[in-house]
């Protein structure tokens, strides 16, 4: 398990932390005063290590003071001396959503859940109950001991708690739809300083309104999450070349017009650059079986590289996880379009790849390609087996509809260097805003924007309907009246 949040021994640590009053953020004064064993200065190793604990360079700023609980207890004493102080705190649990200022902050308190660290299974293994310290590498080597999966992150860097909270793509999302519809209980700090236990029967319009609606409510201190029996899977990336393009859209097109194997999985994805190349991992939910009639459209497109083989799922969030490159500077930005049929999903996929590919001249001209890591644009197929699923489960606050099929795409793009941050930021926009028109003159836009996957320059809220919208700023008026998570906790996504 990733105990590497709690390497920096607490004993010894107290006088690194006491400073100089006059010097000190007021949070982490009143943090300081109640809570000293918890806080952590410049200076100090727990600082040090737990500031550049993020996904990326992006994410990295520079906080008045660090406040790491050790209990859920302690969390909700803290967060009730920030609220009488009126001050403004971030929160980290696994830092991977990478936003500027999402799960940072500038002179203000950083949270960290580094030593929420649970992770157990109950007597009969149908259940998992973990802390939001995790990476879902983690997680999934914890399970493997048991033959057992979770759906959870499919690159093993992501973090538990902003999956789970955003809704939250899998790879068993086509068995037991969104990962956040496998989750029957959450043990919660509410703004008022009271810890909950929130599930159907107990606080059922915050159970429902954590299904997406991300960390509007309270702080998420565990999860209870039904396991899946998944001893190894059949999983792999099928990469082809450029010369094949055409057929790879539409295997793609092919495969979400008609997904009827529940135990399937795909990420398409393109990557331009010096040499373009089509690559899809392709995810089957078993222990002996290979190649599905499902998976033809790509595997027989003839590969340049392959890695489809039996393997567990920790062994494959492992390997897809090596696509995550430390220390660089990156954006992700969401987008969906939807159909019925073959038609109308390959013109989606269609129209944004050759909307992205028009537009990349115009980033080369402001950024040198030696500075840019990757570029990548990808889809998630999202069909009615996903939704169907996720209704039989209770259903969640995404506001999907599952007589469509909705292709989630997402545009990714890493570069080396922060003096690039502002040309590629009005690149990605510039770019989103074309896709969206474009797919809108075709009438295959859709508003919704998958967490996840979204830059902060995006709406996520209004995506889900304006029902569940409102429905969600109810409830957070119910939980959070004076409103201490839209207002001491800038970052993140907000419903208001």
């Amino acid at each position: 398990m990733r105990l590497s949040s709690t390497v920096v021994p607490l004993a010894g640590l107290a006088p690194a932390n006491v400073m100089c009053n006059a010097s000190v953020a007021p949070g982490c004064q009143a943090l300081g005063d109640k809570l000293s064993d918890a806080v952590f200065y410049s200076g100090s190793p727990v600082y040090s290590y737990e500031s550049q604990e993020f996904w990326s360079n992006t994410e990295k700023m520079s906080p008045g003071c660090i406040f790491r609980p050790q209990s859920s207890s302690q969390l909700a004493q803290g967060l009730g001396q920030l609220v009488d102080v009126n001050a403004q705190f971030a929160v980290r649990g696994g830092g991977h959503m990478g936003i500027r200022g999402s799960n940072n902050i500038d002179d203000g308190v950083l949270i960290v859940m580094s030593n929420l660290t649970k992770s157990e299974v109950n007597e009969d293994k149908s259940l998992l109950s973990v802390g939001p310290s995790h990476h879902w590498s983690d997680v999934y080597s914890y399970l493997q001991q048991y033959g057992l999966a979770v759906p959870g992150g499919r690159l093993g860097p992501v973090g538990v708690p902003g999956l789970l909270l955003a809704g939250g793509v899998s790879f068993y999302g086509n068995q037991v739809g969104w990962a956040c519809d496998s989750v029957i209980n959450y043990e919660v700090v509410l703004a008022n300083g009271s810890v909950v236990e929130v599930n159907k029967t107990h606080h059922p319009d915050l159970f429902w309104a954590l299904k997406g609606g991300s960390s509007n409510f309270g702080l998420v201190t565990r999860f209870d999450i039904e396991t899946i029996k998944s001893p190894k899977v059949w999983a792999g990336t099928h990469t082809v070349s450029a010369q094949y393009l055409d057929r790879f859209l539409a295997a793609a097109a092919t495969y979400a017009a008609d997904i009827s194997d529940p135990k399937t999985h795909i990420v398409p994805a393109v990557v331009p650059g010096n040499t373009t190349l089509a690559s899809v991992i392709l995810f089957y939910d078993s222990p002996d079986t290979g190649y599905p009639d499902a998976f033809k459209p790509f595997t027989d497109i003839p590969a340049i590289s392959s890695t489809v083989g039996f393997k567990t799922l920790g062994e494959f969030a492992t390997e897809t996880g090596a696509m995550v490159v430390p220390d660089i500077n990156d954006v992700f930005v969401a987008g969906t379009v939807s159909g019925t049929t073959y038609d109308e999903l390959h013109r989606g996929i269609s129209i944004i790849n050759s909307t992205f590919f028009a537009a990349l001249p115009a980033l080369y001209e402001k950024v040198p390609a030696a500075n840019i890591s990757t570029i990548q644009l990808d889809w998630q197929p999202i069909g009615s087996l996903w939704m169907k699923a996720s209704e039989a489960r209770g259903g969640n606050a995404l506001g999907l509809d599952s007589s469509k099929v909705y292709l989630c795409y997402a545009e990714v793009v890493e570069w080396i260097g922060s003096a690039y941050d502002e040309a590629v930021s009005t690149w990605v926009k510039d770019v989103t805003a074309e896709i969206n028109a474009a797919t809108e003159k075709a009438g295959l836009f859709e508003a919704f924007n998958y967490m996840g996957d979204a830059a902060g320059f995006q709406s996520i809220f209004p995506g889900y309907g304006a029902e569940n919208h409102q429905k969600l700023q109810t409830i957070a008026k119910r939980y959070d009246p004076h409103g201490v998570f839209q207002t001491l906790m800038p970052g993140g996504f907000k419903v208001f």
